[in-house]
């Protein structure tokens, strides 16, 4: 493998398309094939890492050289065994070089989900999700205001009744023997998931009623996109 792989000292260190064909067990052209499949579907150019060598009948002919998260991104596709020699193979390249190359953290988080056995897509996938999930996460959290439980619903996007019924059977509401009104269980209170605001209720005859109305604060509604089950959400 001399001459394959770029340790020096003051060069990026690579792998070229030739090493890891011969890693995988795979044809050259089948591996630079997949290469520029990768690249284009990242957005990257091409060229950007085009390399060449020369063959055994001593004409030039075109490879590729790539870092450390593009070679891993490269084999994610590939099964597990052929993932591990990769791996070792730059575990290898890192001990001998006098300049280790380091992964920033995206590129940590992807040699992780490939480790575990994780293809292109299923990372894809799960980097999106994440994603989502915390813009959601941070935008109910810094929401101003409280609201009453048939808004929080709607807010997320679940059923009024099937809200009503979590929030019973995950004790963060109760009714008094007797009572009409829902009101908080004190642990959530006291944790800011809920709390009481105090409404008047203007009855057919005139008269009027003061009565506590739960209510479902920002950091409530966020505790609430987490654990809620997807059973009733709404279209």
């Amino acid at each position: 493998m001399n001459g394959i792989t770029n340790s020096t000292a003051d060069a990026a260190l690579t792998m070229s398309s030739r090493e890891i064909a011969e890693l995988c067990n795979k044809r050259h052209d089948h591996v630079i094939r997949d290469i520029k499949k990768m690249l284009d579907d990242l957005g990257e150019a091409a060229p950007r890492f085009g390399g060449s060598y020369f063959g055994e009948d001593g004409t030039q002919r075109p490879c590729f050289n790539l870092p450390k998260d593009l070679t891993l991104t490269l084999v994610a596709g590939y099964n597990v065994k052929l993932r591990k020699r990769i791996i070792d193979r730059w575990l290898e390249l890192e001990a001998s070089s006098s300049k280790p190359a380091m992964l920033t953290g995206p590129q940590l988080m992807a040699a992780a989900l490939i480790e575990a056995d994780v293809t292109i897509k299923e990372q894809a996938q799960q980097i999106e999700k994440m994603s989502e999930d915390v813009i959601a996460y941070e935008r109910i959290a810094v929401a101003d205001g409280s609201l009453c439980v048939t808004d929080a619903a709607k807010t997320l996007q679940v059923r009024p009744k099937d809200l009503f019924t979590f929030l019973r059977t995950q004790k963060w509401i109760y009714r008094r023997p007797g009572g009409a009104e829902d009101l908080a269980y004190q642990s959530k209170l006291v944790t800011d998931l809920l709390e009481h605001k105090t409404t008047t209720v203007h009855r057919s005859d005139g008269s009027e009623r003061v009565t506590p109305q739960v209510r479902v604060t920002p950091k409530g509604l966020a505790r609430l996109s987490k654990e809620l089950p997807s059973v009733g959400r709404l279209l």
